[in-house]
């Protein structure tokens, strides 16, 4: 096996992706959890340009790096929340399921790649990614596209009026 520069830019990425998400999951601190979740997206965004897919790579910056982090830290300030530590019991069963949980998700890896075929047709990569994304989206799956922005709009009403009929309890009980 040779170690070129895209294997090595995979590994750091792939290793900084990990490790946000592992923070992720340990830290206590809310907002260090969405500073570790952010450093995950960026670095699934460089595996996505390091496999060719530009325009998924834009789409991970944007929405989810931006818009959903950005979100996720309002909904953060705009609540209230304890910032007290809480004792963890069971500290043993923890450590056991855990080592369990990576054995496991280690043996699925395994047997995935083991038994993994790509066949024999090539595909035409690196050719009009957005492009052909496109046709696909708006000819093979036009009804589901429109099906997700109909949904999309029902949600954003609905927190609308959610939002509306807090702020009026709170003015009548003043």
């Amino acid at each position: 096996m040779t170690i070129s520069g895209e294997f090595l830019a995979f590994m750091s990425l792939a290793l900084v992706a990990v490790i946000g998400g592992v923070l992720l999951l340990n830290l206590s601190k809310v907002v260090h959890m969405v500073v570790g979740l952010v450093f995950t997206f960026i670095a699934i965004a460089g595996i996505y340009i390091l496999l060719s897919a530009e325009f998924l790579a834009v789409v991970q910056i944007l929405i989810y790096s931006g818009a959903i982090t950005i979100i996720m830290l309002f909904g953060i300030m705009l609540t209230r929340h304890n910032d007290e530590e809480s004792d963890s019991k069971g500290g043993g069963w923890k450590k056991v399921l855990l080592f369990l949980g990576v054995l496991a998700f280690g043996a699925a890896f395994y047997i995935g790649i083991y038994n993994l075929d790509f066949g024999t047709e090539p595909a035409a990569l690196h050719e009009k990614n957005t492009e052909q994304l496109g046709v696909a989206l708006y000819s093979d799956f036009v009804i589901p596209f429109e099906l997700m922005s109909v949904l999309l709009l029902v949600a954003l009403v609905g927190a609308i009026v959610l939002s509306r009929n807090d702020g009026e309890k709170e003015g009548d009980k003043e």
